[in-house]
């Protein structure tokens, strides 16, 4: 056990469901107690914690893949931090962990929830992106998901996100024909031909999807990984050429929609082309753990991969964060940061 604690933290709690686009009032930041943490558990004094996409689903009270967030309790979501006391073996104070007990300063995890990182191999952050949840999710989505394969076209949506401008690089180092993007401005645009390599990128608000994918593709695409839905997966199920692969990650198109949306119109071509359209989770590959971080730091040593951040500073701007980035306002992983 550590010496004086801090005696409360803050942490952002969800009062009401959203409809619709999130507002401030279905949020609260609340003060609560900290104690020392209880046997087998960390008392953990968090860094940096992450907001995507995903969480958007879990504040609306419907079954799916995770629970939904409870009204009047904290949020979660990835996090990693420092081990300020520590009641469970194997634990020590000042060793840096990952956890899921995000959205706020201090968290009591039981350790079997943390996992050790090491912040000499990269920054903590990098544990949240890259090295983390969204770097596995674009590893495995279009390596084991989309069965991608040296000489393969490659169209991702999203591409200046945390996981889409991973997916474009990792197709470009494993061999790809060509890698496009899209994105939503001229500078997401630039970035993604200037720092990620993709062979070329497009503005989606610059006109019908359809249209600047075939331009970009004009040889057609094998693969598409969509983070977007709606529009984008219409456009790359026109440009498939015959087996094309999609890897179905996220809808954030149609997140806050409150009507339901419509689907591709052109869903008759996955016949004639025999396309594959799948969705992941990336729960189902926690067995490429190993492989991905080992062949990950390695790109990031030798520079064949680049990330970015968006951070945030401060507890207190977590919900500004988190609508920043639903509304496309960050370049890479969006992350709140504690200081």
């Amino acid at each position: 056990m550590s010496a004086a604690l801090p005696t409360s933290s803050r942490e952002w709690h969800l009062v009401a469901r959203p409809h619709g686009w999130p507002k401030a009032e279905d949020f609260a930041l609340r003060e609560v107690p900290v104690t020392a943490p209880a046997e087998g558990r960390i008392l953990v004094r968090n860094l940096h914690f992450s907001v995507d996409p995903y969480m958007r689903g879990r504040m609306n009270d419907v079954k799916s893949y995770t629970p939904p967030f409870k009204l009047d309790h904290p949020m979660e979501g990835g996090a990693v931090g420092e081990v300020i006391a520590s009641g469970a073996e194997g634990f020590a104070v000042g060793d840096h962990v990952l956890h899921g007990l995000g959205w706020r300063e201090y968290a009591e995890v039981p350790a079997g929830n943390a996992v050790k990182v090491d912040a000499s191999l990269a920054p903590l952050s990098a544990y949240l992106g890259v090295l983390g949840m969204t770097g596995l999710t674009a590893y495995a989505g279009l390596f084991e998901v989309a069965s991608f394969k040296e000489g393969d076209a490659v169209f991702v949506s999203g591409a200046a996100g945390a996981v889409g401008s991973q997916v474009g690089q990792l197709a470009r180092i494993k061999g790809a024909s060509r890698v496009i993007g899209s994105a939503g401005s001229a500078e997401k645009v630039k970035l993604l031909v200037e720092e990620y390599g993709f062979d070329a990128a497009f503005n989606y608000k610059d006109g019908p999807v359809a249209e600047q994918l075939r331009k970009a593709a004009p040889d057609g695409i094998d693969v598409y990984f969509d983070n977007v839905g709606g529009e984008h997966l219409e456009a790359a199920i026109s440009s498939f050429n015959v087996h094309g692969r999609a890897t179905i990650c996220g809808m954030i198109a149609q997140y806050n929609a409150t009507e339901p949306t419509p689907g591709p119109r052109n869903l008759a071509l996955v016949i004639g082309k025999r396309l594959r359209l799948q969705g992941m989770l990336v729960a189902d590959h926690t067995d490429l753990q190993g492989q991905f971080v080992q062949d990950v730091a390695g790109w990031l040593a030798s520079g064949d991969l680049k990330y970015r951040e968006t951070v945030v500073d401060g507890i207190e701007n977590g919900f500004d964060a988190f609508l920043g980035l639903l509304r496309g306002e960050n370049t890479g992983k969006m992350i709140v940061s504690l200081g």
